[in-house]
């Protein structure tokens, strides 16, 4: 038995540890935010957060991921109360079809949290690994650069301890 730490929960997997997240995800937990696209780690469909970084669950074994703490989309926000850079994207209309947007925004999350101001060269290097096949990557990298907008003003109107103290 394996215990996976997703969204913030603990959950007992009885699968073969040699099984891919991405089918824990969808069949045994049943969050299908995650997509099958190609099973072979080539398109980004299957995308989601594991401490921090942005993986395809496709390839990745369950067996390694005792003790680690995995996201999906289902973990940022939800219809009724999206996060902001699920708003971004439902802002941009930055999904055609839809499909490869859960990886596109769980990508997008892991770089934006290390980095909320990135370039223009960042962003595109960073989601290059993700394909969108609708041909709607303006949009997406609209959508992150406004999301990463939102969070440069979110962190100016934090008031800092000097303005607190005056």
């Amino acid at each position: 038995m394996i215990t996976l730490n997703v969204n913030g929960r603990a959950h007992q997997i009885e699968d073969e540890p040699n099984t891919p997240l991405l089918y824990v995800l969808r069949g045994t937990l049943e969050l299908n935010g995650a997509k099958f696209g190609c099973g072979t780690g080539q398109c980004g469909a299957c995308t989601v957060v594991v401490d921090g970084k942005a993986v395809f669950s496709c390839l990745m074994p369950i067996s390694i991921l005792q003790g680690r703490k995995v996201t999906t989309l289902e973990g940022l926000g939800t219809e009724d109360a999206p996060s902001p850079l699920q708003r971004s994207f439902i802002e941009e209309q930055a999904a055609q079809c839809g499909y490869c947007i859960p990886g596109m925004i769980m990508r997008a999350h892991a770089l934006l949290a290390v980095n909320q101001s990135p370039s223009e060269t960042q962003i595109r290097e960073h989601m290059s690994v993700n394909l969108c096949r609708c041909g709607t990557h303006m949009r997406i990298l609209a959508a992150i650069r406004r999301a990463a907008a939102g969070m440069q003003a979110a962190s100016a109107s934090v008031p800092t301890k000097e303005a607190e103290e005056e």
